[in-house]
Order: structure tokens, then sequence, then C-alpha cells
């Protein structure tokens, strides 16, 4: 009741009592009746009615409103929830204006003073009038509330679209960054005097990386085996630059060419054991990444955690959720134990394109 006290609620109120109005004064003109014209409004027949049409009109189209309301925060409209919230509308209206009209009609008619030639024909057409406006109100209502949901997923989804863009920008971004750059110069130039079969070896891998990461810049989706293709480039060069500290196992048991992931994703997680673990020769960070059936990669490594000067922000896993989400209600999963921290990322199928839209419901 106190939301009707705010600046909203009066605008909702104002309209909801100027459509009573409307819908009663189109009422009386239509129903047949001997009367005297703007007295008909203030002798007791008039003040009943227009009093129980204002009762009726505000109590099923707000409780129609909330029944909405906690649809749309439950998952959304659809035909049968719909159906649903029509129903209950209507098991709350239905034995309300029986029971007020029948005790107008029949024990406290004359208390009232209400004037009617035949009281059982007037009860049926109130009854029934009242019914047919109350199924009107709230379809209508529905159809609104279904126009909005409906705008909303538009926003949300251009909202995705934007941040699936961002997240996308960013992750390249990073990549192509003047720091790893120079991590893999600065490889490369020790190489050079210690091995240069490796150090030529270092440049194509790096080359190749970059490749990808060019070739691929307008994509934020590519395939399973080009993804690994440049993974193993990836894990190559991490390999060669932590020596023994690092361990990246690989076990992929799918036809890769039939799905799809995120580009740059099974890199981010590498990057993200990296960044948040310590690790030496003789305590190496093992890194797994393994498939799951058909259904998803798993992202596995040993736990030492690194004691950061900021706290993380898990940015770059919030990165893959908001992509992945872009295109499926699977979850990427995150557990963490005592001793090991995994990501479960789904796996696309190759023709997916298009976003799905209950994945932002």
């Amino acid at each position: 009741m106190k939301n009707y006290f705010t600046k909203k609620g009066l605008r909702k109120f104002f309209f909801r009592w100027m459509v009573v109005n409307v819908v009663y004064l189109m009422i009386k003109a239509t129903v047949e009746h001997e009367g005297e014209g703007f007295l008909d409004f203030v002798d007791p027949t008039g003040i009943f009615y227009y009093v129980t049409a204002f009762l009726f009109f505000m109590v099923t189209w707000e409780y129609n409103d909330r029944l909405i309301y906690e649809q749309l925060k439950a998952g959304g409209l659809d035909l049968k929830n719909s159906l649903l919230i029509f129903g209950k509308t209507m098991l709350l209206l239905v034995p309300m204006t029986t029971l007020i009209y029948y005790l107008a009609l029949f024990p406290f008619k004359d208390t009232i003073g209400i004037v009617c030639e035949d009281p059982v024909l007037e009860f049926r057409s109130n009854i029934f009038r009242s019914w047919l406006l109350a199924t009107a109100v709230v379809f209508i209502n529905l159809f609104y509330f279904s126009i909005k949901q409906k705008d909303e997923l538009t926003r949300q989804m251009e909202d995705l679209r934007r941040e699936m863009m961002a997240s996308q920008y960013t992750a390249l971004k990073n990549q192509i960054s003047p720091h790893f750059l120079f991590n893999s110069l600065n490889t490369l130039t020790s190489l050079m005097y210690e091995d240069r079969d490796l150090a030529s070896d270092f440049v194509t891998r790096l080359a190749s990386s970059y490749r990808y990461i060019l070739d691929n810049r307008g994509h934020d989706l590519v395939s399973l085996r080009k993804e690994l293709g440049f993974l193993d480039a990836f894990v190559f060069m991490m390999n060669v630059r932590h020596k023994e500290a690092v361990v990246i196992e690989t076990n992929i048991n799918v036809v890769t060419e039939n799905y799809s992931i995120p580009t740059l994703s099974l890199q981010m997680l590498v990057e993200n054991a990296l960044k948040h673990n310590l690790y030496s020769k003789e305590r190496p960070l093992h890194i797994q990444i393994t498939t799951i059936g058909d259904a998803a990669l798993a992202v596995k490594n040993n736990l030492r955690k690194r004691d950061l000067k900021e706290e993380t922000t898990r940015l770059g896993l919030k990165n893959i959720k908001k992509r992945y989400s872009f295109y499926t209600n699977q979850q990427v999963l995150v557990r963490e134990e005592t001793a090991s921290f995994e990501v479960t990322i789904p796996l696309l199928d190759k023709g997916i394109t298009e976003m799905n839209v209950l994945a932002i419901s």
C-alpha cells in the first residue's frame, strides 16, 4: 500500500482511477435504465455500483500485478504461467464479486437503497459483466508485461553483446600486451646463446601464436581443434620459459573439429593458474586439460596459492562466463578444494551462432 504514496505509485493510481471512470461511464451509457441524468450518479444505486467497480478494478489489477512480478522474478512469462496467473486472479475475483453482489441485491438491498425490478436478473448480469471486464483487464495486463519482458530481453541481449565484445577485446589486448611480448623476447634472447635450434622453434611458435590471435580477433568462437593448436604453441613457450616448473598435460577424447569454444578461453584458464599459484622445479605446477565425455572440458591444477598484493577479482573467469552465457544455458563450473582448483567449460556445437535467450531471462 505504501507504494501508492510514491510519485510512481500516485501516477499508477490516478491512471487506474481514470480507467475505472471511463469504463463505468461507458457501461452506464450503454445499459438501459430510466434515470434522471446526473442524479443517477449520486443516488444509492449509482454510488454502490461506482464503489464496487472501483474496488473490483483496483483489487484485480493490483493482485494481478503482484502475481506477474513474482513470475517475472521466478523466470519470466510464457503461455502456461500466464494462464495460471489468470486462473489465480479469477479465483480471487469470482467469489468476491459473487458474495458482494449477492449481499447487496438480496439481504441488504433495502438497507443500501438499491433500486431494481428483478434482483435475480440484476445479480446475474452484474457478476457476468464484472467477470468479463476482469478477464479483459487481466489479459491486457499480461500482454503489457509480455511486451515489457520482450523489450527487456532485447535490451539485455544488446548489453550482453557489448559485454561479449568488450570481453573479447580485453582477452586479445592482454595477449598482445607489451608485458607478454617482453617476457617472450626475454626468453628468446636467452635461448639464442644457449640453444639456437630451440630459439628458432620458439620464434616459430611465437609467430604462430600471434598469427592465431590476429586471424581470430573478429571471432568469439573458434573450433576446438584450432584452440588446441594454439594452446600447443602456448604450452611449448611456457615450458621453455618455466622449464620443469610447469607441467601441462592434455587428454582430449572427442573429434575436436565438431566442437567450438570461446577464442583464447583455454589459454586464459592456463594463464589464470600460472598467475595465482607458486611453482618451482622442486614443486611444479601441474595443469591437466581433459574432456568430460563429449559435453565439457575440465582444466585442473594443483593449488599452491600465491600471496597477491591486491585481492583477486577473478576477472578472467567472469569474462569466460559472460561469453558462454551468450550461447548456452550450460554453466561454467568452478570448484576449489584444499589441494586443487578446477574449471569446467561446456563444449559447444560447431554450428552454434545465436544467443540463447533463456540464458539471460
